[in-house]
């Protein structure tokens, strides 16, 4: 378990930048981006079989699927903090009817 944790922090930056080119290159929804980065996070799981000969393929796969989640949550977490999930809030606080 040990080792999947360090290959899923290895890899959470290089998803991160990769999702972010994603995210600059095609017009997404918002509520997509997670699925997204889990979905490329499996997929550099996968195709870093080469440097990593002493994790299975499925480890692999928890890995990268890990990686994609947290680099997410990695962006979303220095990312504009301002407002409310649904961004109906006023500058002030309070919220829109």
């Amino acid at each position: 378990m040990t080792e999947v944790l360090i290959f899923a922090t290895v890899l959470a930056p290089i998803i991160l930048a990769l999702v972010q080119l994603v995210k600059k290159t095609f017009n997404i929804p918002n509520n997509l981006i997670s699925l997204i980065a889990f979905a490329v996070g499996i997929f550099v799981g996968a195709a870093a079989a080469p440097f990593t000969a002493d994790l299975d393929l499925v480890l692999r796969l928890w890995a990268g699927g890990l990686a994609g989640l947290s680099a997410t949550g990695l962006f979303e977490l220095m990312d504009k903090q301002d407002g409310t999930s649904k961004g109906n809030d006023t500058p002030d606080g309070r919220v829109r009817e």
